[in-house]
């Protein structure tokens, strides 16, 4: 896989103008941990898929300063001298931990926990919200519109309205791991090994003199790969009947006609249709693709009415992660402990408040496999069967941990010092975890609409520690 190296310049401002005070203030070399959550999960759903870690690990791996850099840094007249010098052998030598890629999380969840000195943690904050937060809205977008196709398979189209080069080629990434099965991008191709797959464009069939033609020729083009797009003027009357003609024709010279593609109208009326005609003419082995600024509310509506669609093409609203509660994720990076002692964000609002200090993050399994809970709690504590844990929001409401189940480990430790513990897994098993987490989720979580709430939960001595500091904080206002 080739991953591209991102500037260390990749940051807002303020990040180098308080890693310039810390510097100042002989504070860069304290100890300091920070979170990375988001609050809300994104779409108005049940679950999010957590995305972005192996590129947010290749960042920080070759995180330097270069000439160039700190000649820029220079010329904005607000760093001296020995910051500069500071700057110009940096290298990042923190530890982190998060979940695997393709792990099912949930608002409110430590996802990313960066351990070390307080420069370089700091530093880091804005390039691990772009790249986690990005590529996990993407990865759950996908798997909300694989889920809605099924069995039908999904393929990403949405280079050309995604948001910018980078985001059409980490889009691409994100969305094999939440279940597309295949990408238009061929730089993502390159980059990641992702199957690619195309057509070809209206234009092709207006460049011939007919339809017929343009169909035949792009047979002889390519016979072994031809997917033949039908609506460029009508789909029932002219394309369906032409595309039939070619595929005949093919099998005829030793070749079958794999796909035809729909892009305009009705795709559920269009596709049973297409699916009737292919099929009384013989070629029922045919595909029908669709596009058309799909998404999973459409799907599942065409699938509702009967649709026959084998593969969805599906490009803006997935490649920009579109649609309601989506758009961004929404991800936050908060202290949590510094110079030895956990910290808290206070707020009124006991939702946005921080959990303090190091944490492990388990999740309940009971003995069929199934996803019961997940439980937060302080990295030295220890959770078990018939344990009272509490809702973070509302601490009023609480559970208790039921016997017969396991408590497993959602992260791990990814980097220690800078330097990668794991090797690099492939698209495929994280593809794969995906799939299998999802089902083994409880029923309800995965509707599109009003979805079964998975219960996050913390221990009473994460509650504790959390109360006692905001008493104290809130002494200290008083």
């Amino acid at each position: 896989m080739l991953e591209m190296r991102y500037s260390p310049l990749m940051t807002d401002l303020y990040e180098l103008t308080m890693l310039a005070g810390y510097f100042e203030k002989n504070m860069h070399l304290k100890p300091a941990v920070f979170d990375l959550f988001f609050r809300k999960n994104p779409f108005h759903g049940g679950y999010a898929i957590f995305g972005g870690l192996q590129t947010a690990l290749n960042y920080l791996a070759g995180l330097r300063f270069s000439d160039a850099d700190l000649a820029y840094l220079d010329s904005l007249g607000l760093f001296n001298q020995p910051f500069l010098d500071y700057l110009r052998g940096f290298s990042f030598r923190a530890q982190i931990s998060a979940p695997p890629e393709g792990t099912v999380v949930f608002g409110g969840e430590p996802l990313v926990t960066v351990e070390g000195h307080l420069a370089e943690v700091q530093l880091v904050e804005t390039a691990l919200l772009n790249i986690i937060n990005f590529q996990t809205l993407i990865a759950t977008k996908a798997a909300r519109v694989r889920l809605a196709a099924d069995p039908g398979q999904v393929i990403e189209f949405g280079l050309r309205r995604a948001h910018g080069p980078d985001g059409g080629l980490h889009g691409a990434r994100a969305a094999y791991i939440g279940g597309a099965r295949g990408t238009s991008n061929t730089w993502a191709g390159q980059a990641f090994g992702i199957p690619v797959k195309g057509t070809h464009a209206h234009s092709w069939i207006m460049s011939f003199a007919d339809e017929l033609s343009a169909f035949r020729a792009y047979a002889d083009c390519f016979p072994a790969h031809c997917i033949l797009l039908v609506d460029t003027y009508d789909t029932l009357q002219s394309g369906i009947p032409n595309a039939i003609t070619v595929g005949r024709e093919l099998r005829a010279k030793g070749h079958e006609l794999l796909g035809i593609r729909l892009d305009s109208g009705d795709l559920a009326y269009l596709s049973k249709a297409s699916r009737q005609m292919l099929d009384a003419a013989g070629l029922s082995q045919v595909k029908i693709v669709a596009s058309s600024d799909l998404d999973e509310t459409i799907i599942e509506s065409i699938r509702s009415e009967g649709g026959c669609i084998d593969i969805y093409g599906v490009g803006t609203k997935l490649a920009t992660g579109s649609g309601p509660g989506g758009c961004s994720l929404g991800g936050v990076y908060k202290l949590v402990r510094f110079d030895g002692q956990p910290k808290l964000k206070v707020t009124s609002d006991l939702a946005k408040a921080t959990l303090p200090d190091r944490k492990r993050l388990l999740r309940v399994v009971d003995a069929d496999g199934q996803f019961h809970m997940d439980i937060i709690c302080r990295q030295q504590d220890a959770v078990a069967p018939g344990d009272r844990v509490y809702d973070p929001a509302n601490p009023a409401r609480s559970k208790i941990v039921p016997q017969g189940v396991s408590l497993l480990e959602i992260r791990q430790p990814v980097m220690d010092h800078g330097r990668l513990l794991l090797e690099a897994e492939s698209l495929d098993i994280m593809a794969d975890r995906c799939a299998d987490q999802l089902q083994r989720l409880p029923k309800g979580t995965l509707r599109l609409a009003n979805p079964h709430i998975y219960k996050v939960a913390i221990s009473s001595r994460l509650l504790e520690l959390r109360k006692r500091l905001m008493e104290q904080y809130l002494g200290q206002v008083d």
